[in-house]
């Protein structure tokens, strides 16, 4: 019985996202997990991202996960080579002009995440039930609207306009995200499919599937694929992209053999989530090496 009403509590809890972060990181955590969290001592990968989420907070963590104001740090680190076109970034959905939009591209929100949506033919698109749409996605806090994500607290809310990408057979890209281990990749995860049969797996670089998941058999991607031809180039750019931070996903996408920058994010699937078998949970989490909080700090504002 106690457990029933503690279960209950605690998902009662999660959903007060007001609360301070160091409570509302354990509310959100036991919710999902089913585990206590140890942010005094924390050992496995989830554990750490909450960890992450409440002392963390170096202020360039706010420009790399806004989706327009990373360009700058990509543009300086690899080159603009590396960052797909845009067509403009607009404050409101009332800023938007069409006419000097292409007929395909994609729009997305600049300060959350899956705020995405693709044109593929602007000429069919409802612009009053899309302003619509637009308005909402701009009067979101990422911040409270997933599990208090520090680095996108104070991003500015904006629309960004882009080209629309496709690989050689005109169907969904794939996405290849390298998890960064203070600046060193070690593995992949692969995403196929995301508008009609999405789904995912884990690979080493040898583009061998890794013995762990964290969605259902169903979701996840059963068999080998085939390596990217600058699969070498996309793991040595996150890696230059994700020196001197404990952790970071870096996201490519690759386009007939050319390297397109997709996104940094700091806090996959919220911390939610947890690897399956449970042993990798504290296997992945060994590879971060959280920065220690001196006597009476706060919170941590600086890089290494």
């Amino acid at each position: 019985m106690l457990k029933v009403i503690r279960k209950f509590s605690v998902k009662m809890l999660r959903k007060i996202k007001f609360l301070p972060p160091k409570t509302y990181a354990h509310f959100l955590y036991e919710h999902h997990t089913g585990k206590k969290l140890n942010l005094n001592d924390p050992k496995e990968f989830n554990e750490k991202i909450q960890w992450y989420k409440v002392f963390y907070h170096p202020k360039i963590l706010t420009q790399l996960v806004d989706k327009y104001a990373v360009r700058a740090y990509v543009e300086d680190k690899i080159g603009p080579q590396y960052l797909n076109e845009i067509f403009g970034v607009f404050d409101s959905a009332d800023d938007l002009d069409y006419k000097k939009l292409p007929n395909q591209f994609i729009i997305k929100a600049t300060h959350a995440s899956s705020y995405n949506l693709i044109v593929r033919d602007k000429e069919k698109l409802n612009k009053t039930k899309t302003a619509k749409l637009f308005k909402k996605w701009l009067g979101k806090s990422q911040y409270y609207r997933t599990g208090q994500e520090w680095a996108y607290k104070d991003v500015q809310p904006r629309l960004i306009a882009e080209k629309l990408l496709k690989d050689e057979g005109g169907i969904s890209l794939i996405d290849y995200k390298f998890y960064c281990f203070s600046g060193e990749a070690k593995f992949l995860e692969v995403h196929l499919d995301r508008e009609q049969n999405h789904k995912r797996a884990f690979y080493d670089f040898d583009f061998k599937l890794l013995p762990f998941r964290y969605t259902k058999p169903e979701k996840t991607i059963s068999s080998d694929i085939e390596k990217p031809s600058n699969l070498e180039e996309m793991i040595k750019l996150s890696e230059i992209l994700s020196a001197n931070f404990p952790f970071v996903r870096v996201d490519f996408y690759s386009i007939e053999g050319k390297t397109i920058f997709g996104e940094m994010t700091f806090y996959p699937s919220d911390g939610r989530k947890d690897f399956i078998p449970d042993e990798y949970n504290k296997i992945i989490g060994d590879y971060i090496n959280l920065p220690k909080l001196e006597s009476g700090q706060k919170v941590i504002t600086k890089i290494d």
